[in-house]
């Protein structure tokens, strides 16, 4: 079966030994990070800044914005920002890797100064609903076409209606981001598929983040153009095992290039690129190339130019 090519990732944190968000980032590094994306079929992605506390948010927001803006080599590769929090739940197994004493209650105030800071190139952001309890900062970014995605999240159904009313059009990364036990029942990942012919839903396909046949139940629950896979990845992608930084974290990728925070309870990303997870949906899924197509560059292009009016 043909190799498909030309992704189009809303996830990636850092690639090929560069950390998106790390203080001392510099534009080689950018500039070469993009070169290898692009070496690896991937045409377009939205970088990601996660959590830190608000001024580090917002410089590492303005700097990579005024590279997108200012540097062909770069723009051509980054089609605009994902904000991955601070507005997430910081409920033990929901924070994941972003820290805890840098996630707060989303407000309209502290969302327009992430969004100014993107100089017009902020795309999407994860946020939890639960922390926009009226959905009112949700309503607003989607009023300035900016994608909003559930993420990090323990949103009750009430939440996560009222979100998707406003305007919420994703959820990021469905199954991790969650504790390792829930109820059985009545957890984030049943409510989530229980509202996916509302909203479409991220997975990263790894085979770590989401065993084999986790991945293919849940995609055979969601209809397949609201399938979107992303890779998650940071500064460890397509490098192999050893240790990398994600935001001033240690991250260890082991042998089997599953990728550990330093604590070990979970993961931090991924290390996986999106030509590997290609090959992991054909054998674990039994996805076929236009199915992957979809997925991987049709959905994603799709979400982005219907709730941004921006063309990927």
């Amino acid at each position: 079966m043909r190799l498909v090519s030309g992704w189009i990732d809303l996830q990636v944190n850092g690639y090929a030994g560069v950390d998106f968000n790390a203080d001392t980032l510099t534009l080689p590094e950018v500039i070469g990070a993009c070169e290898r994306l692009r070496t690896d079929g991937v045409e377009r992605i939205f970088a990601t800044i996660i959590t830190a506390p608000m001024e580090s948010m917002i410089a590492k927001i303005n700097r990579m914005a005024k590279w997108i803006n200012e540097v062909p080599e770069i723009g051509r590769t980054i089609g605009g920002l994902h904000i991955e929090g601070p507005f997430l739940s910081p409920l033990d197994g929901y924070a994941g890797a972003h820290p805890r004493d840098a996630i707060h209650p989303a407000t309209i105030d502290a969302a327009k100064r992430l969004v100014d800071a993107g100089e017009g190139n902020v795309r999407l952001m994860t946020l939890a609903p639960e922390c926009d309890k009226l959905a009112n900062v949700t309503r607003e970014l989607t009023t300035m076409n900016i994608a909003v995605a559930a993420g990090h999240s323990n949103a009750s159904l009430d939440d996560l209606n009222r979100s998707i009313d406003a305007g919420l059009c994703l959820f990021t990364h469905l199954g991790n981001a969650c504790p390792n036990l829930m109820p059985r029942h009545d957890n984030i990942i049943q409510r989530v598929l229980s509202l996916s012919d509302r909203l479409s839903i991220s997975l990263i396909a790894d085979g770590h983040h989401l065993p084999g046949f986790v991945l293919k139940n849940m995609t055979r629950c969601i209809a397949p153009q609201r399938i979107i896979i992303v890779s998650d990845a940071i500064s460890a992608a397509g490098l192999g095992p050893g240790q990398y930084q994600l935001s001033g974290q240690t991250v260890h990728v082991d042998s089997d290039g599953a990728t550990w925070a330093e604590c070990r309870t979970h993961f931090a990303g991924c290390a996986t690129t999106l030509n590997r997870m290609q090959h992991i949906l054909r054998t674990e899924t039994d996805w076929d190339e236009h199915t992957i197509r979809s997925a991987m560059i049709d959905n994603p292009r799709t979400l982005v130019e219907r709730s941004t009016g921006c063309r990927l």
